[in-house]
């Protein structure tokens, strides 16, 4: 069942949200080679909470951490450690916050250092498969409009979708209906409505879609070691259209290259 949510709930989300954005920024700041990505997540905690909220990630299913920080084929879900970041690689950070028990959920994924052409080729697409799927996110479209819209823009651009995990209903829960997949017909599912809050996070891999999960029972990895960008935002479809709730003052987060690309 999608919850359709009320104005005071949405005031939460907003807020929950807003610091999803602050903690996306400062974690950002501190990517460069040499740090472990357990120093993200211990620094993303302690500004999470500073902040009078909650890490929505720490505890759920048994997960022990404030971030997820998935690395070069990592898709998502992978554990941050003592694992230090060098130059080359890509980082997706993923993070949830909740405020007053309701929830707000977001990702981008950064450079660390100089990457190759087709890392940052394929970040610009998954940046930019976002945006395009928020544009068909408002009343009177059907789920299915936003999946086939990543899809589409993804293997247009020669990479794929990755089809194993999906974006999904966020606010009161953090993981909610409806799912909402990287790929798909359109037209189909549920009517978008006012009120609905959802996670959408194009997943896209530069070489095949498939997955595995690693021995830690998390990480969530390409077969065929394949790089892979995330983006997500958490959104409110509004009466005329949609609301980025994942965004503040200083407009959303991405690399400084993306700043040029199309954003509405």
């Amino acid at each position: 069942m999608i919850i359709i949510k009320s104005s005071r709930e949405i005031e939460y989300i907003r807020e929950a949200s807003r610091i999803v954005v602050k903690v996306l920024r400062a974690v950002e700041k501190l990517i460069k080679p040499g740090i472990k990505t357990i120093e993200l997540d211990e620094f993303a905690y302690d500004l999470i909470i500073k902040h009078n909220a909650k890490p929505a990630f720490k505890g759920y299913r048994g997960y022990k951490y404030t971030l997820c920080t998935s690395v070069n084929e990592s898709i998502v879900h992978e554990l941050p450690g003592e694992k230090a970041l060098k130059s080359g690689d890509i980082v997706s950070v993923d993070v949830g916050v909740i405020y007053k028990g309701y929830y707000g959920d977001g990702a981008a994924t950064f450079a660390v250092g100089e990457i190759s052409e087709l890392k940052k080729r394929l970040i610009e697409v998954t940046y930019q498969a976002l945006y395009g799927a928020i544009e068909k996110a408002r009343p009177g479209n059907h789920l299915t409009d936003i999946s086939y819209t990543i899809q589409k823009y993804a293997e247009e651009n020669g990479f794929a979708p990755i089809r194993e995990f999906c974006g999904h209903g966020v606010g009161v829960k953090l993981h909610e209906d409806p799912e909402i997949l990287n790929y798909g017909e359109p037209g189909k599912g549920p009517l978008l409505r006012p009120g609905m809050t959802l996670a959408i996070e194009p997943m896209i891999s530069a070489g095949k879609w498939q997955s595995k999960i690693l021995k830690d029972k998390w990480t969530a990895v390409t077969i065929d070691k394949s790089p892979v960008a995330h983006f997500e935002h958490t959104i409110l479809i509004t009466e005329d259209g949609n609301e980025i709730l994942t965004i503040d003052e200083e407009g959303d987060v991405h690399p400084y290259w993306l700043e040029s690309l199309y954003r509405p």
